[in-house]
């Protein structure tokens, strides 16, 4: 409602209203700064003086009246800021008329002006509430940071294949672009500070803060559905399959990181230069602007990490903690007002839940292991397929290693005393994932020690363990386990396979070894007896040993080499000596059925794990490869 004289009102009528008037702006400017307040020691108490600053005020207001009803929101469509120097010129003279009204509240508040200066002040403050909405509304891309950008990130995209000239000048266009939107932001962002400074000043920042509110929030929210943000109750996310939560997850670890760097932090940047002059005002707009927005993305990973706990979902829910411990700071930094510190709660809360729930399925999944109660042997002692799931999924758990070791920095698994000789971190500790990780292995191996005593032939159940342990090792060589894990334990465990060779070699090849003969001198009969004891002793063993398995290359020709160093001379020293003592008997050949080459063949076609059509020894020869 505009306030005008009428000359026909009453003299109580305009006492009440002059009164009123006073009334009213000394209750607004008690939200101004001291600074900015007019001091009343500065009022000279000389009548002279007086009057020179009594009509200094008063043509401050026949100034004002000029200026502002030029601009009246109800006659002047034109936009006051397309003329930036008449726009300097309306908010000097708005301040004028600040100063003149409270001049006359305080030393003249008779005056039939404070009635025409209130009126005028009113009709400014619905200019500048209209130029506050104009800017904002036709800024939006201007001052919509994620906007920006992506414009400043376009420019630098150009095809490789464009010459060095029309890349040069398409940089040049891109830059001017790039350089025009920045202006435009700057000029914008400058207009909004002089409005806002301005109304806050006159005692109407009420107004100017619930404008840019509305638009602010609506840019913000806007910006997070063009993210893909969406809002979701806890028995949405229940009920949801895993191909479309996973499908959400990835979504959202990418636009959190735009959020957090570009469009909360773009939006405190500019609500700080707005509205620089006060603090509070600048504190309750951004809080006021982006804690619903902020709160809803952030608590998307509670709701995650409180859905079904599998072990396949560790990978994303891993990602989701990484991601948010990467950009707490920057949301600490951001949302670091009072006001704001129920967005870092939920942050806070949601790396809780996640770190919870990532222990939870790891704890399981041990416990899963330990339970493990399948009796089946695989045939030929080759990995057994519980094998292959551990150690792949302990594998890629290794890509995770340092939000493991942050997940579980304070309730790392124990281990054996002295398990570890290396690796350390630089304080001398060993890292949690690294503890985490050998122990799970640890429960794996103590897991395949059990499955190998379901084997009847203990030899088998050594090559079994030989087996199973150096797939674990070379699984640990060739991911990041090697850097969690470290040389020492390659070392340690790589020993352990061979005692488990040694000792399979030993059983199983024992009875071979011991059919031939210790003694240098042997009668006929007692040669031929050593030659019937060592065809029996070695058809059985290769017999039953053509379908076991050695699954890794260089295992399976030291496991040959090993065996041939103790076989193959000792057979060749005792076949020489014997041949000569039976070289009168007749059917020799029916009686020596190996010579040392065929020993070397028959070797050859073991640990692949197929058993040949005729697997008898006395078959041809197949090649020799070991002599």
């Amino acid at each position: 409602m505009i306030l005008s004289e009428s000359p026909k009102s009453n003299h109580k009528t305009t006492s009440m209203a002059r009164k009123g008037l006073s009334t009213l702006f000394f209750s607004s400017s008690k939200t101004l700064s001291s600074s900015n307040s007019f001091p009343s020691s500065s009022v000279p108490s000389s009548p002279v003086v007086h009057k020179f600053t009594e009509s200094m005020m008063e043509e401050n207001i026949q100034i004002a009246e000029l200026i502002i009803k030029k601009w009246d929101s109800e006659s002047s469509s034109a936009s006051l800021f397309h003329q930036r120097k008449e726009a300097k010129e309306f908010l000097r003279c708005v301040k004028d008329l600040r100063r003149a009204m409270h001049f006359l509240v305080s030393e003249h508040s008779a005056s039939d002006k404070l009635v025409l200066a209130q009126t005028l002040m009113q009709i400014a403050m619905k200019r500048l509430e209209k130029e506050l909405y104009q800017i904002l509304s036709a800024n939006r891309d201007q001052l919509d940071p994620e906007s920006v950008s992506g414009l400043s990130s376009d420019g630098s995209s150009n095809s490789e294949d464009e010459d060095e000239v029309e890349f040069e000048e398409e940089i040049k266009l891109a830059g001017e672009s790039i350089s025009k939107v920045e202006r435009e932001a700057t000029n914008a962002m400058s207009d909004l500070k002089l409005i806002a400074d301005c109304m806050i000043i006159c005692g109407y920042g009420k107004e100017c803060v619930k404008i840019y509110k509305l638009i602010r929030k609506s840019i913000v929210d806007e910006g997070l559905y063009l993210l893909g943000v969406e809002k979701f109750r806890p028995s949405q996310i229940q009920k949801m399959n895993w191909e479309a939560l996973e499908h959400l997850i990835k979504n959202w670890l990418n636009a959190v990181k735009i959020a957090v760097k570009t469009l909360f932090t773009g939006e405190k940047a500019l609500c700080d230069q707005v509205f620089s002059a006060s603090q509070t005002i600048r504190e309750s707009c951004f809080t006021d602007i982006t804690k619903e927005a902020a709160i809803n993305l952030f608590r998307f990973p509670e709701l995650v990490s409180k859905s079904k706990k599998t072990p396949e979902r560790i990978t994303l829910l891993t990602e989701l903690y990484e991601a948010l411990s990467n950009l707490w700071p920057e949301i600490g930094f951001t949302f670091n007002s009072e006001s704001t510190s129920a967005v870092k709660l939920q942050a806070s809360s949601s790396l809780q839940r996640l770190g919870e729930s990532v222990r939870a399925i790891l704890s399981d999944f041990e416990s899963t292991i330990q339970k493990d109660s399948s009796k089946a042997t695989v045939p030929g002692g080759g990995i057994h397929p519980l094998n292959r799931t551990v150690i792949n999924y302990i594998s890629k758990l290794a890509d995770y290693g340092g939000v493991l070791s942050e997940i579980f920095a304070d309730s790392s698994p124990a281990l054996p005393e002295s398990y570890f000789e290396s690796p350390t971190s630089a304080d001398g500790s060993i890292p949690a994932t690294s503890v985490l990780l050998a122990r799970l292995i640890l429960v794996l191996l103590c897991k395949l020690d059990t499955k190998a005593e379901a084997y009847r032939d203990v030899s088998l159940s050594y090559l079994f363990l030989a087996n199973n342990l150096q797939f674990i090792i070379e699984k640990v060589c060739n991911t990041n386990l090697k850097l969690l894990l470290g040389e020492d334990w390659i070392v340690k465990h790589a020993k352990k396979v061979r005692q488990y060779a040694a000792n399979y070699a030993a059983m199983a090849w024992n009875k071979v070894l011991s059919s031939l003969p210790t003694s240098p001198e042997l009668s006929p009969e007692a040669a031929k007896e050593c030659f019937r004891r060592f065809n029996a002793a070695f058809e059985e063993a290769y017999k039953k040993q053509i379908s076991w398995i050695v699954a890794d290359g260089k295992l399976r020709d030291a496991l040959k080499v090993s065996i041939a160093k103790k076989l193959v001379p000792a057979y060749r020293e005792f076949s020489e000596k014997c041949v000569v003592i039976l070289s009168g008997e007749k059917n020799l050949e029916l009686l020596v059925r190996f010579s040392t080459d065929d020993l070397g063949n028959y070797l050859s076609d073991l640990f692949h794990g197929v058993a040949i059509s005729d697997s008898s020894p006395s078959s041809s020869s197949r090649g020799c490869i070991i002599r």
